[in-house]
């Protein structure tokens, strides 16, 4: 059981506040320098998001909100399991923690200088293992379950890709079955895929990817747009095949669809935000939902919306009720119908005031600042905090968004 922090410590960790939010995104930035030095370690992370500046703004939130919480950190527990499901998906061990945490004090004493005190430096030092116990036993809780779980495993499993489908001129999805024949788990509603990939030239990679299939299928879909510039999605579209395999880890995360939901359901998505979406329409028609189901979707335009055919089928059906909103180009005649209203423009917040559902759950998943105008809304409106559930691509740099 990991041994809870002393009252010293934590005035300590508490001072230190003012001049962790002074240095601001050095410090972290630092910190990658120091642990990417390594290649062991390096290979464990998304370099894409090292290019783009999000992990070190993402990582200082969640350093700066665990200082400030230092007193109370029950307030972190969704940000801590969130943590901690990432790893897992990643196949973070223990034996990655003594890299992580000599990166960060290393980087607390360069960066911070003349402010990090013997005694500072010993705070963090305990602060930091403090954490890492929590994460280090909570991950290998998972890791066990995985393992008891029907076709679960544990570590890296070659999936094959059994078929792939053009969806749009830019999106591309993959079923993957296990390559042994054997069976799969169950994934839950939302939750994602982590690929570790050898790609040439660029060597190894990680890559989270959400379910888009309805749990309980024989296989994974994962669906995935080109990102021009890009390292891993070209070479998924261009290079990935039928008869492949690749490593992958068993489904992962912390945003899904609530096993139960005994009031209406809101799926509010933004480009290729619509994936998990995808799942939890299709596990709640399946389950023959009896409550409303809506299904909000922005995209450039009609023709860039994936399984736009399946949606409208889904909507004619009444398993949903669908607002697609396109900001470039009219809609073809062919994807009106019943159960779906067409907008024009970006989903508003407006809009989400003047249709909002107070007795709904609203999942959210697209782009970063399309997600912070829905989530600002609805907390805006007082929708209560259990009914607001959402998940972001890549590392989300707003710290509202890491809380």
């Amino acid at each position: 059981m990991t041994t809870p922090l002393d009252d010293k410590t934590r005035a300590l960790i508490l001072a230190t506040v003012p001049v962790l939010k002074q240095h601001g995104v050095n410090l972290t930035k630092e910190m990658y320098k120091r642990l990417l030095s390594d290649p062991e370690i390096r290979d464990l992370f998304n370099l894409s998001h090292q290019r783009d500046g999000e992990q070190p703004k993402a990582l200082f939130y969640a350093v700066l909100a665990y200082a400030e919480h230092i007193n109370d950190l029950g307030a972190l527990g969704v940000m801590v399991e969130r943590i901690a499901e990432k790893h897992v998906g990643l196949n973070i061990l223990p034996q990655h923690y003594p890299y992580v945490g000599k990166a960060l004090l290393g980087a607390i004493k360069h960066v911070l200088g003349d402010a990090v005190t013997p005694e500072i430096y010993e705070a963090w030092e305990k602060a930091y293992w403090f954490l890492a116990d929590l994460l280090i036993n909570r991950e290998e809780q998972i890791y066990v379950d995985h393992e008891k779980t029907h076709g679960g495993w544990r570590g890296w499993r070659p999936l094959r890709v059994r078929s792939r489908h053009t969806e749009t001129q830019d999106i591309v999805s993959f079923e993957l079955v296990a390559a042994d024949g054997g069976p799969i788990a169950k994934h839950r509603a939302g939750q994602y895929l982590s690929f570790k990939l050898d790609v040439p030239e660029h060597g190894g990679q990680r890559r989270n990817y959400s379910i888009s299939s309805v749990p309980g299928a024989d296989h994974y879909r994962i669906t995935v747009r080109l990102v021009e510039g890009g390292v891993v999605s070209p070479w998924l579209h261009k290079s990935v095949h039928e008869g492949d395999t690749l490593q992958v880890a068993n489904p992962a995360g912390d945003f899904f669809l609530a096993e139960t939901h005994s009031g209406p359901v809101v799926l509010l998505t933004a480009g290729i935000g619509i994936t998990p979406a995808l799942s939890m329409q299709a596990a709640l028609a399946q389950a023959g939902h009896g409550h409303s189901v809506r299904f909000v979707h922005g995209s450039h335009t009609s023709e860039a919306i994936p399984f736009l055919h399946h949606l409208k089928e889904q909507a004619e059906k009444g398993h949903m009720q669908a607002d697609f909103f396109v900001s470039h180009g009219g809609v073809h005649a062919s994807h009106t119908g019943k159960g779906i209203t067409w907008h024009e423009g970006r989903i508003h917040p407006q809009w989400l005031r003047e249709t909002l559902d107070r007795k709904a759950t609203y999942y959210i998943c697209g782009p970063i600042p399309f997600m912070r105008d829905m989530i600002h809304t609805l907390r805006e409106e007082k929708l209560p905090v259990e009914q607001i559930r959402y998940e972001f691509f890549g590392s989300a740099s707003d710290p509202e968004l890491v809380l």
